[in-house]
């Protein structure tokens, strides 16, 4: 399993010269993978036994931390990231010679797995958008500003909102920036309409928890989609649906069909 002491850490620079760690592990058909908002390649995948099932199952995992994230350089200006985020991908997506690969990203990776698959259809097989739901047409500047300002409180207890206080919580783990954080949750995001997503190409599996009301049904988000297909976690919310197994099962069995 990856830590973050890893010696097989790799580092990559994007066009403005912010430094992005990424793992490879694994031969086969390759899948990339973006981590949550908070969390890193480590937390988001490996600890979860995501990067170790998949390379067992015959796939060349790619994993990587997002700017302002994990082992990657973490700015604290929110110019820094917006479109720069969905830029990394690509730069690290050539950094490990990957023309193509399935792509599995979520909450936050989910938003910049759905901005690949718009921009850049051809560098995506299949697309798993998971920790997302019919939510994703509803987000609001105002309470990503929220959390910002929760993550910049020093104590949790002040902050009354409970969605912005488990942000701040999870924000406030050992080793994370919450003032890189509060950055990157106050940068503007891609957004695509339902019309808009009916055009995409590549085959999306929209995964969401039976109880995560923080991101709703995925079969709304689902059904916006030209391919899509949605699987739901049973009792599983926002923090508990990453490692469950039936995720990876879902998982598994669409990229194999």
């Amino acid at each position: 399993m990856i830590s973050e002491t890893n010696p097989a850490v790799s580092f990559v620079r994007a066009n403005d010269g912010i430094r992005l760690a990424y793992n490879v592990t694994g031969e086969g058909k390759p899948v990339l993978l973006i981590h949550g908002f908070a969390s890193s390649r480590v937390q988001n995948w490996g600890t979860t036994g995501w990067i170790d099932r998949l390379a067992q199952e015959g796939y060349r995992v790619v994993s990587f931390d997002c700017r302002g994230h994990g082992l990657s350089d973490k700015p604290h200006d929110p110019d820094s990231y917006g479109r720069h985020m969905a830029r990394d991908i690509l730069t690290v997506m050539h950094a490990t010679a990957l023309p193509a690969a399935h792509v599995m990203g979520y909450s936050m990776g989910a938003m910049l797995t759905i901005d690949l698959v718009m921009r850049h259809p051809e560098r995506v097989l299949k697309a798993v958008v998971a920790g997302l739901g019919a939510n994703y047409f509803d987000e609001q500047q105002d309470w990503r500003d929220k959390v910002a300002t929760a993550l910049l409180t020093d104590d949790p207890s002040l902050i009354e909102d409970n969605e912005a206080r488990k942000f701040r919580i999870f924000g406030g783990q050992k080793g994370k920036d919450r003032v890189a954080l509060a950055a990157c949750m106050r940068s503007p995001r891609s957004k695509y309409t339902p019309g808009e997503l009916k055009t995409a190409k590549p085959p999306v599996l929209v995964v969401a928890g039976e109880t995560d009301t923080l991101v709703g049904s995925p079969f709304g988000l689902a059904t916006a989609f030209g391919d899509g297909r949605a699987a739901i976690l049973p009792n599983k919310d926002h923090m508990t649906a990453v490692g469950d197994p039936g995720y990876k099962r879902a998982v598994l069995d669409f990229l194999a069909a």
